[in-house]
């Protein structure tokens, strides 16, 4: 992939190079990473927003519950992730 330049104040150049600094990282690295992370950000609030509009179907609950069992009855004994 061929490299570009993009302009920005120095204010923010040092500060991208300051938060590649501290994670030992290039500053290309770290704003690829952050690029990244960002994308997957926006994937999963729109997963979540997608969820969310779901659940509050009329009746989705239900049929879940009724199709699947429901949630399993805890008790004392039922092992926990945390």
């Amino acid at each position: 992939m061929a490299d570009t330049s993009v302009k920005i104040d120095d204010e923010t150049r040092d500060l991208f190079k300051a938060l590649a600094d501290d994670r030992g990282m290039s500053m290309k690295d770290y704003l690829a990473d952050l690029a990244r992370r960002e994308e997957t950000t926006r994937r999963l609030e729109t997963a979540t927003a997608a969820f969310r509009r779901v659940i509050n179907e009329p009746g989705l609950v239900e049929a879940f519950d009724a199709e699947f069992g429901g949630l399993p009855t805890v008790t004392r004994d039922t092992p926990r992730a945390a």
